[in-house]
């Protein structure tokens, strides 16, 4: 197993060195600092007006995060301050590790749907069981609470206590369940042998121990499968993506050599580029990699990587779009919070920047049908080009236009794009639907 070491990176895909950003702070616009610092004092007249003034009293620090906040906030969607408290979590989620009862969910109809209890979990041990709903968190409603807010208040210091509402199918009432939260350890990725395939599903690259998790993963499936082993499907998507160095290490454990991906700042000297070492964990399998408009930033990396270096098949839809990179600066060692600063965006191999474009897949599949995809609410298809104040991409454009393969009407299929994946390293060769004839969108 091939280790890539980097140094230790925290948040969020990319980073930059936080000295190369303060010094670029120094060298640009110096006679331009009497001319800041002026405009500083407005802001300093400012929270002293509000502080004096203001209806109620306000604490100076929640003053500072807000001021900080909407500094960078208007920058572009991914920059942000992040609150003293709101780091050291962020600094958890990395490890892996974090207070909480041990739930897989997603949202639902505006509430919070278990996927699946983790095993030997406060939250297992209590009985949830897959296809619950959690309708409140301490008595207070979930519904129209941002489904990652939902997350976080069922997450807190360990040996705390947290009451959950359900709801259950079959029951006619409302319940309530009491647990202590524990330390729990989340792995990011999930293997499985199918047939003759080996499956990796990666769901975030948030943990830094997830390129161990996929080696591990191909050495287990390896070994299962022996030397019939006919390829890998790598499942990215609805993975938002993570720490540089974790996309980079998976993106080695394929690749036998090569560029991965370059990262550049303001000035040319800020380039940076990452190379793959010697070696393919995988021994030249064929390699399919499933993306679809959930899969963004870190996860744009492998699946850029591998396609421009013509190592896997990219299958499935245009992915989110985000190529830019956040360095995470913190103040007072942690203690004043931090800032998520884009500083960069990022290159695919062959030098493209797929921001606000995405990675366009080589085979377009759905899991819709034609009738399936316009009923849906477009409203709800969020990528980094439809948010506001994004970075401009360059003068690429997303395609979305290219034919698109999808399941017959009718057909029961739990995940055609799987099972087209599958197909395709077992040699089946799927026809072309008629419905996908017609350049209906890939999106």
């Amino acid at each position: 197993m091939k280790r890539y070491l980097l140094p230790a990176l925290y948040m969020s895909v990319g980073f930059v060195g936080a000295a190369a950003l303060f010094s670029t702070a120094q060298g640009a616009g110096a006679p331009n600092l009497v001319t800041a610092y002026q405009q500083l004092d407005l802001l300093g007249d400012a929270f002293e007006r509000v502080r004096a003034n203001y209806v109620r009293e306000v604490e100076d620090d929640e003053l500072v995060s807000a001021a900080i906040n909407g500094m960078v906030t208007s920058l572009d969607p991914h920059s942000r301050y992040l609150g003293p408290d709101e780091f050291q979590e962020s600094q958890e989620e990395t490890r892996g590790e974090y207070g909480g009862l041990g739930l897989e969910v997603s949202a639902e109809g505006g509430f919070v749907k278990v996927v699946t209890p983790i095993d030997d979990t406060p939250a297992q041990r209590a009985g949830i069981q897959s296809g619950d709903l959690i309708v409140a968190i301490d008595g207070t409603s979930v519904e129209g609470v941002p489904f990652n807010e939902a997350v976080e208040k069922m997450r807190g210091p360990t040996d705390s206590k947290v009451t959950l509402t359900m709801m259950r199918k079959g029951e006619n009432a409302p319940f309530d369940l009491t647990m202590t939260r524990m330390v729990i350890k989340t792995s990011s990725v999930k293997f499985e042998r199918k047939g003759d395939v080996g499956y990796l599903r990666i769901a975030t690259f948030m943990n830094e121990r997830t390129a161990q998790d996929v080696a591990n993963a191909l050495r287990t499936l390896k070994r299962q499968i022996g030397t019939g082993i006919k390829g890998y499907i790598v499942d990215l998507r609805n993975d938002p993506g993570g720490l540089l160095d974790q996309a980079i290490a998976v993106s080695d454990e394929f690749l036998p050599g090569g560029e991965v991906v370059s990262i550049r700042g303001r000035r040319a000297q800020d380039t940076q580029r990452y190379n793959a070492k010697p070696g393919d964990t995988t021994e030249g399998k064929p390699v399919v990699v499933l993306i679809n408009e959930g899969s963004a930033s870190a996860s744009e990396i492998v699946a850029g990587a591998l396609q421009d270096h013509k190592r896997a098949t990219i299958i499935g839809v245009t992915s989110f779009g985000k190529g830019s990179v956040q360095n995470v600066i913190p103040f007072g060692g942690g203690t004043g919070g931090a800032l998520w600063l884009t500083t960069a965006r990022y290159y695919t191999p062959s030098g493209r920047s797929i921001q606000a474009t995405g990675i366009a897949p080589d085979i377009a599949v759905s899991n819709l049908t034609a009738a399936q995809d316009a009923a849906r609410n477009q409203f709800v298809l969020r990528t980094e080009a439809s948010l506001s104040g994004h970075l401009d991409a360059e003068g690429a454009q997303r395609d979305t236009s290219m034919p698109v393969i999808r399941p017959v009407a009718g057909q029961t299929v739990d995940d055609f794009q799987l099972s087209y994946a599958l197909d395709r390293l077992n040699g089946i060769v799927t026809p072309l639907p008629v419905q996908a004839a017609e350049a209906t969108p890939a999106r």
